[in-house]
């Protein structure tokens, strides 16, 4: 079974093409095909509120190359998934109606709250006994679930995302409102808690910062990682570090609020394990055709 999964985000759009592999209990989602696009609709959406003519069409361009990867690998089954650039766009509605009449692709424009059930999908499959606050970061909106265990408690969506933050028009009551609401069902019934960060910025802060072998690092880590990221110039960013551009400008950004939610939290560790929406996608997808399957779910 072949799987494809888009992802528009506000910073980029992804493509990800996977094999199911089952053999006996385990299940191994094989990736195929991965493509990132710089597609930065949130850099229109957050400041204009709609999407410029010339990113309409550089999208529609992006979407006909998928497309004609999709039909080349003969997939079994797609989902395409826009998050808050498009959901908050005046004009990103009619922009997703033209993708379905012309290629065939219905993209559905989800919440936040339902963007974190599906990253929640996969999350809950690898966590044990403790308590776990998982923060996900993306480009227009910050994602934050409580869990006991496997049972997620609550969760809620901000819009508070890196590109809201390098375009300057994140509001600082939605930076308080995230604060107490930490404080309140988190920090106040927690003595213990770990975090788990999802999203493009945490794993390259976590490549900057270690050796790999271990997917988690401290708060003190994190906090260092970004200091050293302060004192590069962007030519060095890009050139010494070998950024991608459309990570450069937001990773600091990105790592403000991931610092600020483990501060908030007393969480002094983040587990970094690797995964997002487009691996809540394809297991979304695989739990739809096989809706009574209980089995070990392997990512590779």
């Amino acid at each position: 079974m072949k799987l494809a999964a888009i992802d528009i985000g506000s910073n980029a759009v992804r493509l990800q093409i996977t094999k199911v592999l089952e053999y006996e209990e385990q299940v191994t989602f094989k990736k195929l095909e991965y493509v990132r696009f710089p597609l930065r609709l949130g850099h229109d959406v957050f400041t204009t509120g709609r999407i410029s003519e010339y990113n309409k069409e550089r999208f529609y361009k992006l979407l006909t190359a998928f497309k004609n990867l999709i039909d080349l690998y003969e997939i079994d089954a797609f989902f395409g998934c826009a998050t808050s650039a498009i959901r908050e766009s005046e004009n990103g509605q009619s922009l997703i109606e033209k993708v379905k009449d012309g290629l065939g692709l219905d993209i559905k424009v989800i919440s936040g709250d339902e963007e974190a059930e599906m990253i929640n999908k996969v999350i809950g499959l690898s966590l044990g006994k403790g308590n776990y606050l998982h923060v996900d970061v993306g480009g227009g909106s910050t994602e934050l679930n409580i869990y006991e265990g496997k049972e997620k408690i609550l969760s809620r969506s901000f819009k508070l995302g890196s590109v809201r933050r390098l375009e300057h028009t994140d509001e600082p009551e939605v930076w308080q409102e995230m604060q107490q609401w930490i404080a309140l069902n988190v920090k106040k019934r927690y003595d213990d808690i770990t975090a788990i960060g999802t999203g493009g910025n945490i794993n390259k802060l976590f490549e900057l910062s270690s050796d790999g072998k271990v997917k988690k690092m401290s708060l003190t880590t994190l906090i260092a990682t970004q200091g050293q990221l302060l004192k590069l110039s962007e030519s060095e960013l890009l050139n010494k570090l070998q950024l991608n551009p459309d990570r450069a400008d937001v990773i600091i950004p990105a790592s403000e609020i991931y610092i600020e939610v483990m501060r908030s939290a007393g969480a002094n560790v983040i587990l970094v394990p690797d995964v997002g929406l487009k691996d809540g996608i394809n297991f979304h997808m695989y739990e739809n055709n096989y809706p009574t399957v209980n089995k070990v779910l392997v990512k590779n």
